[in-house]
């Protein structure tokens, strides 16, 4: 039981911080003189790229984790508590909100704000100082990023109640990868003009960022039918990097809650959870390689046009054609494709083999 509950720490890069010592007191300590003195400077408000970490607790993580696991293939949402450092966030807490989700967008009503109003003043007072921060919510299947809907929300929330940070969980894929599948973002101001260069394809995404950007990843599998709305938004917000942390008071309660949920652990079989992701997965792989393959026709068709039918130049002999190059963008284009599709193949065949060594060790280990 604790060798999977390190094997998840260890995964997820949790640091372990003594709450004793002085350097690291202050994560767990509320001083509300310098959230007020943060707040009243604003400094958000003048550098739009100001926030750029966040640190989760390893407790809000593996709650926002198994929150949006029991969601299964509808997102979910919550809120997260925390307070606000130089340049960063820390999120102390988090708890879900009563919501209706769907497998593609997720909403709060009166009910979600006037439960999060009243969990807030409870929280309070039983001696969790900390504010509301921030939002997640659930991505089941298709990464972390900020769809349309998630870019007005989070606009909303920063033009009212800033500062507000938003964070994505991919459910799915956290099953599938052996660690927690998140992503932590802000959005820029309507109109405002960033310098970061975002590029997305019928087939994946890819950006190309500075500061704290760099250390995160910078290409992630859309799927097909999500990749249009990946791509209007995408320069409308930027993510930050996020780390996690632990107390050895967090210990304890881990070992509380993995202690109710081991069980469950070694006898699941992720093959068997998640094989309608995994099926969707081949499907749009399959999607991928037919508009590849049409896109690839395309271009050859037209250099073929060019061939035999242009007239020459005045600079080419008479008599003579002029040869026709295939334009470089085109060509390295269609190779940017088929790289993408051989990484999502290559991604989807490793995870299934790591399935399938995780299956034979559990029997191996209890037959």
């Amino acid at each position: 039981m604790e060798e999977g509950r390190v094997q998840w720490e260890v995964a997820n890069d949790v640091q372990d911080m003594d709450i004793d010592s002085g350097s690291t007191c202050d994560i767990y300590h509320y001083d509300s003189t310098q959230q007020r003195k943060l707040l009243d400077a604003k400094p958000w408000s003048r550098d739009m790229n100001y926030f750029q970490h966040v640190h989760i607790s390893a407790l809000a993580l593996l709650k926002m984790t198994m929150h949006a696991r029991s969601g299964g293939n509808i997102e979910i949402m919550g809120s997260l508590q925390g307070k606000l450092i130089h340049r960063g966030f820390i999120i102390m807490d988090v708890f879900p909100l009563p919501v209706e989700g769907t497998e593609t967008r997720v909403n709060a009503h009166a009910d979600g704000y006037e439960f999060m109003v009243s969990y807030q003043e409870q929280s309070s007072h039983a001696g969790r100082l900390e504010n509301i921060v921030g939002w997640y919510h659930s991505h089941p299947g298709y990464g972390c990023w900020l769809s349309g809907i998630d870019v007005q929300t989070q606009r909303t929330n920063q033009l009212y109640q800033d500062p507000f940070v938003a964070i994505v969980i991919d459910p799915l894929r956290t099953v599938t990868k052996g660690k927690v599948d998140i992503g932590a973002f802000r959005t820029y101001p309507e109109g405002f003009n960033n310098n970061a260069q975002h590029s997305a394809t019928e087939f994946g995404a890819s950006s190309s960022q500075t500061s704290s950007q760099q250390a995160n990843k910078s290409y992630q599998s859309i799927p097909v039918n999500k990749i249009e709305d990946f791509g209007v938004h995408c320069n409308q917000y930027y993510s930050l990097k996020v780390s996690c942390f632990k107390s050895n008071l967090d210990s304890t309660l881990l070992d509380v809650l993995w202690s109710k949920y081991w069980a469950s652990i070694f006898s699941s079989s992720e093959l068997i959870s998640n094989r309608e992701y995994r099926k969707d997965q081949i499907n749009d792989l399959n999607m991928k390689l037919d508009r590849a393959q049409l896109q690839i026709k395309r271009g050859s068709r037209v250099g073929g046009d060019m061939m035999i039918g242009r007239p020459s130049s005045s600079s080419t002999p008479a008599g003579f054609m002029k040869p026709y190059v295939m334009p470089t963008d085109r060509s390295s284009q269609t190779e940017s494709v088929l790289n993408t599709i051989s990484n999502d193949s290559e991604k989807l065949a490793a995870e299934q083999l790591q399935a399938l060594i995780t299956l034979s060790a559990k029997h191996a280990l209890f037959h």
